[in-house]
């Protein structure tokens, strides 16, 4: 990153407000509203008019001659004939410009919110006499007033105190702050009104109030860090979240809106919708769109629901990068080590050109989309069950490039493959950006006859990792729910395979198959009966009959179904040899769980469930002896008293 140029002078507070209101101090469009309370409105102002120090102000001088690179907007409540290209943009101190501005500046009520967050208009006054007290405590001497300037109590059925007219500020000795700059026609009237009132030595009250409170702001002065108008994207957007510690922090997509639309683009319209659209793909925005595809009916959104912004524009980023490098590749005067690197990093989206976001935009939404249906092939259908949220980016990439080519089943079949194996080598946890453009790069070479892609030789499943897995945080762990399902796991009450409609309609979760009850009464450990091995997917009303007793036990009210008081069959009957067949299609092995042998039902769905995983990713499970080689502590056991091993595919 180039370094960053920057002055730092003090500027008085009135020149400061005086450029808000001419527009010459604007704030970028990334810049979120102002939403200040009346009470840290009423302290900042009891800070200036002691002349405490009120924190340093950030800004970005701007390029006016070769174009504003970042969308701007005034300081709130600035006139409208006052907009112009803004000389400097303010990244920080713009609720603390915006409240002095509207309550010291601006001749209309303020609108701010109260600190249970109620919408409320106040003007703001000084108590001169409480100013002018030593003992009292300045904070006491600034409030606020509501629209009508009328202060009340008991339901406001009594005025305490009524402001309502310049005669009564007078007669109460209470200062409008938004004369704090412009005390002169007020002091003349002031003395005027006490005059008559035949008490000429109220001036010498205003004239003390004036030197010991209105000249601080007069002559407050406050600290402006300008940056130079040359600093990088990056900078900005890192100084802004520095800056910004009381907000949420500033990513990629708001800056690049910011930037987009100095060049007339509207990022955020294409993101969340356009109401004045007349196309309905516009009006419901690329993140609706992806939320409600592929969705299930009663199902409130797809699988695509959790996409960001961010993750849109790094597949984006993750196509433009390749096409460049490989245009330099392409050129013979260009060496390696000028070649572009392809990137998904948060500086390749600030470096996006809306060109290229043009260009790429619809085959990157349509390769999410794709990326759906891919996912429901594979039997994922809600956002909970997804192994990773990263894994969609280079996914919709990948899709987004080959376009019509995933049509193909031998394509299909590749990425299928690609993408187990990042599942269960648990290769998109973190560090995601450097695999994200491995994969951009080597799968569509992989479907095109290349070599393998580095997820692909990289992801491998060890079979003690089984034992370890044991809620949802595991995205392996989600990956074998979605196996069993992928491979046509049946529900043991039904019969029934678990496409799309019984997926919802049955509630399928994933449930344990020794019941959680029954172990526990067995004294087994936790640790064990948690993990994976002891658990598949099954309906919710299939997880009902299983309950909390032995294997044996609800398998046999299986077998012999339910009857009403009546006769009526609530629950047919399930031919044994029908039931054993179901249970095989979750790798579940039959006599041992007939026999409540857990130890032996552990260690034969352990392998069988290695056999399942090795089938979609290609590899053969290592030995123990083999990962112990790779210094990993493997254990030798699964700290049960029958002393359960690990073990060794054949």
């Amino acid at each position: 990153m180039a370094k960053t140029t920057f002055d730092t002078n003090p500027v008085l507070l009135q020149t400061l407000l005086k450029t808000c209101e001419d527009g010459k101090l604007q704030l970028p469009d990334f810049q979120r509203s102002w939403v200040w309370e009346e009470e840290r409105i009423m302290s900042l102002i009891a800070s200036v008019s002691r002349g405490f120090p009120m924190g340093a102000l950030m800004s970005l001088k701007s390029k006016i001659d070769t174009g504003v690179v970042f969308a701007y907007r005034p300081i709130e409540g600035v006139p409208v004939e006052a907009q112009r290209k803004p000389e400097q943009l303010l990244l920080d101190g713009q609720q603390r410009m915006t409240s002095l501005y509207q309550s010291c500046m601006r001749r209309q009520v303020v609108s701010t919110i109260t600190a249970k967050k109620r919408l409320v208009k106040r003007w703001f006054y000084i108590d001169i006499r409480k100013a002018l007290n030593s003992e009292a405590d300045r904070d006491s001497a600034i409030f606020a007033a509501p629209e009508d300037r009328k202060i009340k109590e008991n339901f406001d059925k009594d005025i305490v105190l009524n402001l309502s007219s310049p005669q009564l500020e007078y007669e109460n000795l209470m200062y409008p702050l938004n004369q704090a700059f412009n005390w002169d026609s007020w002091q003349e009237e002031f003395g005027d009104y006490w005059i008559t009132k035949g008490k000429p030595e109220m001036r010498d009250v205003f004239k003390q109030f004036k030197n010991d409170v209105l000249k601080n702001f007069a002559e407050y002065q406050v600290p402006v860090i300008a940056l130079g108008a040359d600093t990088s994207h990056e900078a900005v957007c890192l100084v802004f979240e520095k800056v910004n510690t009381g907000g949420k922090a500033l990513d990629a997509f708001e800056l690049l809106t910011a930037m987009y639309a100095a060049q007339g683009h509207k990022l955020r319209d294409d993101w969340l919708g356009d109401e004045r659209s007349d196309s309905p793909d516009l009006k419901l925005g690329i993140q609706k769109r992806l939320a409600n595809f592929g969705r299930a009916a009663g199902q409130a959104q797809g699988v695509l629901a959790n996409v960001a912004s961010t993750d849109f524009l790094q597949a984006i980023a993750l196509l433009h990068t390749k096409e460049l490098r490989l245009t330099a590749i392409a050129d013979p005067s260009k060496k390696e080590s000028d070649w572009p690197a392809v990137r998904a990093t948060r500086q390749s989206l600030l470096d996006l050109p809306l060109p290229a976001y043009k260009k790429h935009c619809n085959a990157v939404r349509a390769g999410f989309e794709r990326a759906a249906k891919f996912l429901r092939q594979q039997q994922i259908h809600r956002v909970v069950d997804l192994p990773y949220q990263t894994q969609l980016v280079p996914l919709a990439a990948i899709f987004a490039e080959i376009g019509d080519k995933a049509d193909y089943a031998t394509n299909n079949d590749k990425i299928a493959r690609w993408y187990w194996c990042g599942v269960f080598g648990e290769l998109y946890g973190s560090a995601v950006e450097s695999r994200f453009a491995k994969d951009i790069l080597e799968v569509p070479a992989w479907l095109d006859g290349g070599s393998e892609p580095s997820t692909v030789t990289d992801g491998v499943l060890r079979t003690d990792r089984l034992l370890t897995m044991r809620s949802r945080l595991s995205a392996a762990y989600k990956g074998l729910q979605a196996l069993l399902l992928r491979q046509g796991a049946i529900d043991f009450r039904s019969g029934q395979a678990f496409d799309q409609t019984v997926f919802f309609d049955e509630g399928v979760d994933i449930h344990h198959i020794f019941p959680k009850k029954w172990c526990e009464d067995q004294k087994l450990p936790a640790s064990l009966f948690d993990s994976v091995v002891n658990k598949t997917p099954l309906g919710y009303r299939t997880n009902r009959i299983i309950g909390g007793v032995a294997p044996s036990s609800y398998l046999k009210k299986l077998e012999e179904g339910r009857a009403g008081p009546n006769g009526q069959i609530i629950e047919p009957p399930i031919d044994k040899a029908a039931l054993a067949s179901y249970l095989q299609t979750h790798c579940i092995p039959v006599p041992e769980l007939y026999a409540n042998d857990f130890d032996g039902f552990m260690k034969t769905r352990q392998k069988l469930l290695m056999e399942l995983v090795s089938r979609i990713t290609g590899h053969a499970a290592p030995t123990t002896a083999e990962a112990a080689e790779e210094g990993d502590d493997i254990p030798t056991s699964m700290a049960h008293d029958s002393g359960l091993e690990l073990i060794e595919p054949d």
